[in-house]
């Protein structure tokens, strides 16, 4: 299944919905893929996480409801690891400033 081949470790095992057809031999006729949506350890780490699992969820063709809902899901998680990024590296930059001052007396 496409969610498979794009989730890497984070799709699991698919399983199959199977009917017996007229000939007796069984057909897949639908299937799912478990798709384990895992934080990072650091914000940029969460967001290639989250990019990984998003295109997992949008592989097939015509992605069903689910599948849009664990997009939009890797989508929520992932702004709002930017926002936890972005915030670090503004409390960094005024640290950093503050450190560069330069005190005069006369």
């Amino acid at each position: 299944m496409a969610h498979q081949a794009a989730g890497g470790g984070f799709a699991g095992a698919p399983s199959y919905k199977k009917v017996k057809g007229p000939d007796g031999k069984e057909y897949a006729v639908a299937g799912e893929v478990p798709i384990k949506i895992i934080k990072g350890n650091t914000p940029e780490e969460t967001i290639k996480n989250m990019q990984q699992i998003k295109a997992a969820a949008l592989a097939p063709a015509d992605p069903s409801p689910q599948d849009l809902k664990v997009a939009q899901t890797a989508d929520m998680i992932a702004a709002k690891a930017a926002q936890e990024m972005h915030s670090k590296n503004r409390d960094s930059n005024s640290q950093n400033d503050s450190n560069k001052s330069i005190d005069f007396y006369a």
